[in-house]
């Protein structure tokens, strides 16, 4: 690999890094606000109970999806971390470029991310992976 393209591989590498990075805060700030409006609730009367509970509901499944792509995020910072980004679990192929912007976590190949939603039963989102 000649000096140029390994610069700017290592620039790519950096870009990729500060985007998961900034991903990483708006989750944990998500994350955080939330925790601080279900935390924040006095007492309540008994004619709103219902539709607290409903938005006590959803709030606890957002707040699982988030913390799914937090892990996530950080998985693919450590893969950073260890030279390992940007390269298929599955078929170990690199990841376009594309795939990566638009999901920068990213753990497989288009290709193989369909193959393995298409394995799994049940709802696959292919933002979280």
């Amino acid at each position: 690999m000649s000096k140029q393209s390994g610069e700017m591989e290592n620039q790519q590498t950096n870009v990729y890094r500060q985007i998961l990075l900034d991903k990483r805060a708006s989750a944990l700030a998500g994350l955080g606000a939330k925790a601080n409006q279900l935390a924040n609730t006095g007492r309540i009367c008994e004619e709103d109970q219902a539709q607290y509970s409903l938005e006590e509901a959803v709030s606890i499944t957002l707040n699982a999806f988030e913390y799914m792509q937090l892990r996530q995020i950080q998985e693919a910072l450590d893969r950073l971390q260890g030279g390992e980004y940007g390269i298929c679990l599955s078929c170990e192929e690199r990841i376009p470029a594309k795939r990566l912007q638009a999901v920068p976590w990213a753990k497989y190949c288009v290709k193989c991310q369909e193959r393995i939603a298409g394995d799994s039963p049940g709802f696959s989102d292919p933002r979280v992976q």
